[in-house]
Formats: C-alpha cells, sequence, structure tokens
C-alpha cells in the first residue's frame, strides 16, 4: 500500500507551498526595477504558456489577468482558472504599456508607466496582492523602492495558505488520490520548475520529489523545492522509473504503484 504525506510537524518555510525549502515565497512578487519599470511575479501553476490573457482596464491603472489550467491527467480532480488584477494606487501615472512572459507556471509581467498629471506628491505602489507589505509603499517622487517582500517572516509557518487567485479548481498545492488497483495518483505544484528540473526518489519507503527553479528575468533568486509526496507500508528503495511522471508547466504528477 502507499499512502500520501502532504503534512508537517515542524512547520513550513513557505506557507503558500509546503515543499519550497529555500528562495523567494509568497504566491506573487512585485518590485520596482530600472527606469521605475514595475516588475510583478504571480506563480500561476499548471497554466501553460499560451494560457494566460493579460488586459490593461480603460483606468489604465491595473490590468487583469486571466488564466486556465486545463486537467492534463484524467485523476486530476477539475481544471483550474486563475482570476487576479494588479498596478497603480496613485493619482500621478497610469499605464503605458506591459510586457508578459509565462513560462514553467509562472507570470512575469513588467509594467511601463508614465506621467498623466503634474501631481508628484501622490503615494505610488503596486495595487497589493496577497504577499504586500504596506509598510514597504513609499510616498513622494518615485525615488524609493517598493516592493513586497519574499523574505518577509511572516510568509513562513505551520498553516498554509489557498492560492488566492484560483476561481475554480484546487487552491492548494497538492493533490492526493488512491486509485482501484492500489496506486496513488499525486499533483504537486513546484512553479518555475522547467520539466527537466525534477528529481524522484524513492528511500526507505519515502517517495521524494524535487524541484530547481531558476531566477528568471528580475526575480529575486532561484528557488529549490524539496519534500516528501508519498510513503510506501514498507521500508524499501526501488527504481524511480517504476513511478509514472508527467511534469510540465510547474506541475509534477506521479503515479506510484503498490509495493
Amino acid at each position: 500500500m502507499v499512502v500520501p504525506v502532504p503534512t508537517s510537524d515542524d512547520g513550513f518555510y513557505a506557507i503558500n507551498n509546503q515543499f519550497l525549502a529555500d528562495g523567494p515565497k509568497g504566491f506573487t512578487e512585485f518590485k520596482m526595477v530600472e527606469n521605475e519599470e514595475m516588475f510583478i511575479r504571480i506563480d500561476l501553476p499548471g497554466v501553460p504558456d499560451d494560457g494566460v490573457r493579460v488586459t490593461i482596464d480603460p483606468t489604465r491603472k491595473t490590468v487583469s489577468i486571466s488564466a486556465k489550467a486545463p486537467k492534463e491527467h484524467k485523476h486530476d480532480s477539475s481544471p483550474r482558472i486563475y482570476v487576479t488584477a494588479t498596478g497603480l494606487v496613485c493619482k500621478c501615472c497610469s499605464i503605458s504599456n506591459f510586457t508578459s512572459h509565462m513560462c514553467d507556471g509562472v507570470l512575469r509581467l513588467l509594467l511601463f508607466k508614465r506621467q498623466s498629471t503634474s501631481n508628484r506628491s501622490s503615494s505610488i505602489s503596486f495595487l497589493g496582492g496577497p504577499d504586500f507589505r504596506d509598510d514597504l509603499r513609499s510616498y513622494g517622487p518615485h525615488k524609493f523602492p517598493h516592493a513586497s517582500d519574499p523574505f518577509d517572516p511572516t510568509l513562513t509557518g505551520r498553516v498554509l495558505k489557498p492560492h488566492p487567485c484560483v476561481l475554480q479548481g484546487s487552491e492548494m498545492a497538492y493533490e492526493s488520490k488512491k486509485l482501484q488497483n492500489g496506486s496513488l495518483y499525486v499533483r504537486v505544484d513546484m512553479p518555475g520548475v522547467p520539466k527537466d528540473r525534477f528529481t524522484i526518489s524513492v528511500t526507505n519507503g519515502r517517495v521524494m520529489v524535487t524541484g530547481e527553479a531558476p531566477a528568471v528575468s528580475h526575480d529575486s533568486g532561484g528557488r529549490f523545492y524539496s519534500g516528501d509526496v508519498a510513503m510506501l507500508d514498507t521500508l524499501i528503495s526501488i527504481p524511480s522509473r517504476r513511478i509514472k511522471t508527467i511534469a510540465k508547466n510547474g506541475v509534477i504528477r506521479l503515479i506510484i504503484p503498490p509495493v
């Protein structure tokens, strides 16, 4: 028999994903970069490169984001639909344009802004996402950094957070299902990990998955994921090739056979 192992008695390095072991935490990251362009990272695990739509709202203050992660395997509980918005909170600027890059389950945006009035004393920041810290907002002319803190200690804890952008489908990074033949189906979100950077091992009955997500664009750093996703009922080691896997779009799916 094989059983899921998604919990931890010691708490989690990142409450957005129980498998994240090192690197920037949080579902999102916001920062101001060169020329006061705004960089935004949003984790959308399961969404293919062409599965996201980004539009500038008529106010030119925000961008709206919608994305769909299809049901890739018959044992997935459902597809996932993501909806969110982000942008500016100020009176002096508007969004002139943007670039977007969707890869390995992560959307990265660069927002370009322009001065819309002569008022330069208003506050400017990102429209707060789930990981935004208000104390990092600055005021006055645009000379100071505005950002979320991807290493904020409050993003570590014992209680996992659901993904705030999920409108439909699973909000959590882990899903498992026992199959009629005794196998276990597991879905694990590791956004940012390319399909060839996942590693699976089975040692002393514990099925472990690791993933390396390199830093891309203006990411604060790369991310390393690692954790046990299932446990066999005997303390044995088996070749990882016995486990069927599908890795794509920042998600790995496994079918773990009974021993």
